[in-house]
């Protein structure tokens, strides 16, 4: 069995972010482990710009983005092991993984979770109709166009109004597609409003809201696709279905964190956003287990992926040089409006601490306060608030440190 003090997996934008920082911290002995060939994890099909504008300063492809910080792990010689798919994960971060070579073991006195989130399949979603060809996920045919150079269709429906989703909307327009419409079953639009207007707005594509997929026609090949809106609890009208000609479905119905080896070490998960329940450094409740960007919580933004896995690999780096942290510590908690806070629990040490969280619903002109009991710790405003989009409060050290109890994250809708 071989050791290290830290090790990585996955080797996407939050892998590559928390090893770097890791080893900046002072932590050098740090080995990232990933089962593609080579660094940069989803990026590297999304040929898109619009990286990096926050973290960076600059405007970036997905693959530009992603060499930023492959040569960080670089000029550190941070040890990577590619094509190496890690099968099991013990409560006392033994790592086990395989590739070419077979069987590696691996103990660590940090392990640093970063194997991001995988696509919804067709399988989840009980859409009656034929297994014919042309369904895919919107992430699939953006690697089949963007790495293979391979077409998926020339008229096309969309499932799902994430980004994912809209990104595809016009990049299959850019090849020359039509796109004939995007189907959303929620009353609103999953994705950045950014790219509502570039990728729908800018090509005169059709967002449908309360609509979905009822029934895929096809024999072979997909021939067409009936739409229906939905109630209010989701159920299909019936006088509203519909029927349109495509030879492309793609899928893009949400994106589900790659949990299976957080579950098996046996780390409590948040079931709001199926990732780990984890602190103010992004250490789990297993200590020294850390979890960061898409593994932990689905982002809309790489930079906050980066800023999250810096977080993760400055608190694992922290821990193997000075112990655990032993302040005391606070939870927090989702109030009105507020589908779900990350992290669950601050330490009293201080130090700012940022909170990141997620709407229920779209909201107009909002307040955003935390507080505890009656006290307000902090209180910000936004000019609206929509599911889509991450917001990020940070709450001051020495509010915090005075603190007692539960600290709550609620909104306030204002005229």
């Amino acid at each position: 069995m071989k050791e290290h003090k830290i090790v990585v997996i996955g080797g996407g934008p939050a892998g590559m972010a928390a090893a770097v920082a890791a080893y900046d911290r002072g932590v050098t002995d740090v080995v990232i482990l990933d089962r593609e060939p080579g660094l940069g994890g989803i990026l590297q099909q999304c040929i898109h710009n619009g990286f990096g504008l926050h973290k960076l300063g600059q405007e970036l492809t997905g693959p530009e983005y992603a060499a930023v910080y492959a040569r960080k792990v670089a000029e550190r010689n941070i040890p990577v092991f590619y094509e190496t798919t890690v099968t099991a994960l013990s409560p006392d971060r033994v790592v086990t993984a395989q590739n070419r070579d077979g069987i590696l073991k691996i103990k660590a006195e940090a392990v640093i979770l970063a194997m991001g989130c995988r696509e919804r399949s067709r399988g989840a979603l009980n859409i009656s109709g034929s297994r014919c060809a042309g369904i895919y996920s919107a992430g699939t045919a953006q690697k089949l166009i963007n790495c293979a150079g391979y077409m998926v269709g020339r008229r096309v429906v969309i499932l799902g109004s994430g980004d994912i989703g809209l990104i595809m909307a016009r990049r299959m327009s850019l090849e020359g597609a039509k796109v004939e419409a995007v189907c959303e079953l929620m009353p609103y639009s999953g994705g950045l409003m950014r790219n509502i207007v570039q990728c729908l707005h800018d090509f005169d594509i059709p967002l449908y809201l309360s609509t979905t997929v009822a029934q895929i026609h096809g024999n072979g090949r997909l021939e067409g696709v009936t739409i229906a809106q939905v109630d209010e609890k989701r159920q299909i009208i019936e006088e509203t279905r519909r029927f349109i000609p495509c030879d492309t479905l793609l899928l893009s119905v949400g994106l589900i964190p790659e949990n299976e080896l957080t579950r098996g070490a046996g780390i409590p998960m948040d079931p709001v956003t199926n990732g780990a329940l984890v602190d103010d450094s992004c250490q789990t409740m297993v200590p020294g287990i850390y979890a960061c960007g898409n593994v932990l919580q689905v982002h809309d933004l790489v930079d906050y992926v980066s800023d999250e896995a810096e977080r993760a690999g400055i608190g694992a780096a922290e821990r193997i040089l000075n112990g655990d942290n032993t302040a005391e510590t606070a939870k927090t908690e989702a109030g009105f409006g507020v589908r779900y806070v990350i992290p669950q629990t601050l330490h009293r040490d201080g130090r700012d601490v940022p909170l990141f969280l997620r709407v229920s619903r779209p909201f107009g002109k909002v307040r955003f306060t935390v507080r505890q009991g009656d006290e307000v710790l902090v209180s910000v405003k936004r000019l609206k608030a929509a599911p889509g989009e991450m917001e990020k409060i940070t709450v001051p050290g020495e509010k915090l440190s005075k603190a007692q109890g539960v600290i709550t994250v609620e909104l306030e809708e204002l005229a």
